[in-house]
């Protein structure tokens, strides 16, 4: 990750450990040793991680024992990933960090897959026949990684009970808006007690009013993107649409800051924020912000805000910028774990590839981590300790 390859012995050791975290998870033999050659062949520098090729790496005769992994043995992927998540706790666990969502596309032929239809893919940009995944990320000062995930299933689906059944989702599975399922994934973060302090996520999501309250209601930090369509209540206690609210802002009240990194640098834009929703707590606040491009100033996009009082903007703007770090989870999870080289067509099975392939990439986040860890130890100059320290005599 980030160029950096990990020597083989260490991710083997360290995959191992973490497959140890799950293993009672399943009460045979089989699909204990099967979990482990997968992880490892997800993690492999194979081309291609399909059935066949993963089961060459393994030493397989051929693919059928990973087949019933991911389609006929039982076991939960849930609960896997449970053991997963806490994995990621102990090693990135960071009280300022900053859960994600966000969805991604996967190009799939055919009718079969589970959730498949003509729909819009951002990985393609534009509209196509794909499954379509919905993630939470978790974005620490450590590291990278994703939590959660779930298939969205869209209407043409859900109302044909004979098809679900056939891709093997379950006749209680119903149709979840995409807002829904990321409701579900962070309070189940806020009920397993994962250690965060923000949620941020695109204006698809952010847009909704609904999921923005129930928040402020749970008391949970956010820095929602949102469309320049969306509506506030001012100081002045007045509906207004939010690009409305920054036409006639004085000059000096925009500020040049970087939202981070990019492909090509430092992400810089022109920043500003005004107050909003005059009725709140007095150790809370909510206030619009929007970011304007430089080289293209009349694109202008919009963020709302709800952050204990006295939170400044540029921790404001950081928290912003933390939403690309999913598309850097899910670009590294593709390149480096297989995330989207799969065959399975049914619903338990996408769900499983899914959680191997994140336990996977949460396996090389933690160590890269740890690589950062023993650079940073190199570079820094060692503390002299009191009773050392130069004018002490010794």
């Amino acid at each position: 990750m980030d160029g950096v390859l990990v020597d083989a012995r260490l991710w083997a050791g360290e995959l191992k450990a973490l497959h140890e975290r799950f293993v009672h998870r399943f009460s045979r033999s089989e699909p204990r040793e099967s979990t482990l050659a997968y992880m490892r062949g997800l993690m492999s520098p194979l081309e291609r991680k399909n059935g066949w090729t993963l089961a060459e790496e393994a030493g397989h005769a051929g693919p059928d024992r990973i087949h019933r992994l991911l389609n006929r043995i039982g076991w939960d992927a849930d609960e896997v990933l449970d053991d997963v998540r806490g994995y990621v706790v102990e090693h990135l666990g960071d009280p300022e960090a900053v859960l994600i969502v966000d969805d991604t596309g996967f190009l799939k032929k055919g009718v079969r897959s589970a959730g498949v239809q003509r729909q819009y893919s951002a990985t393609a940009g534009r509209t196509e026949n794909c499954q379509v995944g919905v993630f939470l990320a978790y974005a620490a000062s450590r590291g990278r990684t994703l939590i959660d995930r779930r298939l969205y299933l869209p209407t043409s689906w859900t109302d044909d009970r004979g098809r679900c059944r056939r891709a093997g989702i379950d006749d209680a599975v119903g149709f979840e808006t995409k807002v829904v399922m990321a409701k579900t994934m962070v309070r189940r973060a806020i009920a397993e007690r994962i250690p965060f302090r923000w949620v941020t996520a695109d204006a698809a999501y952010g847009y909704s009013k609904g999921w923005r309250h129930e928040l402020e209601q749970a008391d949970v930090f956010h820095v929602m993107a949102t469309t320049r369509h969306d509506t506030v209540v001012t100081r002045f206690a007045i509906d207004h649409p939010v690009n409305d609210l920054f036409h006639d802002l004085p000059r000096q009240k925009w500020k040049r800051r970087s939202c981070g990194n990019g492909a090509h640098g430092p992400r810089v834009f022109d920043w500003a924020r005004v107050e909003v929703r005059p009725w709140h707590q007095p150790d809370r606040q909510h206030w619009v912000i929007a970011r304007r491009s430089l080289s293209r100033p009349e694109e202008v996009s919009y963020y709302i805000a709800y952050y204990p009082a006295g939170t400044t903007l540029d921790e404001l703007i950081r928290v912003a910028g933390n939403r690309w770090a999913v598309e850097e989870c899910f670009q590294t999870a593709k390149g480096e774990c297989g995330l989207d080289d799969y065959q399975v067509r049914r619903y338990p099975g996408w769900h499983r590839h899914m959680t191997l392939a994140m336990a996977a990439h949460a396996c090389l986040t933690v160590l890269r981590a740890r690589e950062l860890d023993t650079e940073k130890a190199e570079t820094d100059p060692p503390t002299l300790s009191p009773s050392a320290s130069p004018n002490s005599g010794v």
